[in-house]
């Protein structure tokens, strides 16, 4: 049972922000209450449909003392009391603190780790993997950074995913995925073992992060492509340090101005997400769970080609589909992430 309370609170809002949209409100307010609002939507649907058979319920049982009605009571009171514990269920799943970042955009970090030139074309895989993830939940997805090797690997690449639930759908893929498989620069058909780093963070905005100007140092240079061949020869790249932290931030697209409209926005989104590991550090410091936490030095996932199979470490799942995932097929994976880290966050809250 839940306080009726705070259903009654869920409820009032939703109906505030329903006529408060329908009314019109200032440009600088739709964006955020409508977020709210589609975010409270299936809430109050939960809420609603549990409410409903709690009614049921009680009308059932008072036909008990109905001679007439006795039988039908009998029959409907098991099936409602079934009904009532799923709907228990989901309006605990509903009722879980959200993460303010999950409607986001995500920006996703590849980077090639142990493995030399296969461990960069596991990367451009990886990649070509969430591109087409993206593209089959009509996700808009942009490359905005981008370093090739010249066999066709990734020596970094940055891209923005943007569209509903993008952050929410992706921020467990943070971390080490190990691949296991024959090179195709290998002649004698040995399986190798290589990595690539993936960091997925929730796309900052410019009232999450305050940056001094004095903090900034801004080298300008040239772009250069793959194997260091210039693709042109003005000096349009640029790098920018943050001196506080230290992180440094590359972009090296044609135009000098767009490239520092790039790194400012992987800047803030690395400052924001700095603060949001300390501030999830600080608050779950006794959690032996790594979903989620975005953890990128934990070795979260192992590709292994030759037996067409995928195991996703933390949470013990395998998955013999390797050549449906490579091509963007990710959903069953999610979908168990996603349900053990709510799993744990439930026995969190009720502990």
């Amino acid at each position: 049972m839940f306080p009726a309370e705070k259903l009654d609170q869920i409820a009032a809002r939703f109906e505030f922000l329903e006529a408060k949209l329908a009314s019109g409100v200032a440009p600088a307010e739709i964006a955020d209450l409508s977020r709210e609002y589609s975010e409270l939507k299936p809430v109050v649907e939960t809420v609603a449909e549990y409410r409903q058979i709690l009614t049921d319920l009680d009308g059932a049982e008072a036909m008990l003392s109905d001679r007439e009605m006795r039988a039908l009571a009998e029959e409907e009171i098991p099936q409602l009391r079934a009904r009532l514990e799923v709907a228990e269920a989901a309006v605990r799943l509903a009722l879980l603190p959200r993460d303010a970042a999950d409607a986001r955009p995500a920006i996703i970090e590849i980077r090639p780790g142990t493995g030399g030139e296969e461990a960069a074309l596991f990367a451009g895989d990886l990649l070509r993997m969430y591109h087409r993830y993206a593209e089959g939940r009509g996700w808009s997805f942009e490359t905005i950074e981008e370093q090739a090797t010249e066999l066709g690997g990734i020596k970094e690449v940055v891209a923005r995913v943007a569209g509903e639930g993008a952050f929410a759908r992706l921020k467990y893929e943070s971390g080490v995925h190990r691949v296991q498989r024959v090179p195709e620069t290998e002649s004698g058909g040995r399986i190798h073992t290589s990595a690539a780093t993936v960091a997925v963070l929730p796309e900052a905005e410019e009232v999450d992060v305050r940056i001094d100007a004095g903090d900034l140092r801004i080298d300008t240079m040239r772009s250069s492509g793959a194997g260091g061949q210039h693709v042109n020869t003005t000096d349009s790249a640029v790098r920018i340090t943050h001196i506080p932290s230290g992180i440094v931030v590359t972009s090296s697209e044609k135009s000098q101005h767009r490239n520092r409209e790039i790194a400012m926005q992987v800047l803030r989104t690395r400052l924001y997400d700095l603060e949001r590991s300390r501030v999830d550090l600080a608050r779950s410091a006794d959690r032996k769970s790594q979903v989620g936490s975005g953890d990128r030095s934990e070795r979260i996932r192992t590709y292994n080609f030759p037996q067409g199979r995928m195991t996703d470490h933390r949470i013990n799942l395998t998955l013999y589909s390797l050549g449906q995932i490579m091509q963007g097929d990710l959903d069953e994976m999610i979908d168990a992430l996603t349900a053990h880290a709510q799993a744990e966050l439930l026995a969190e809250m009720e502990a």
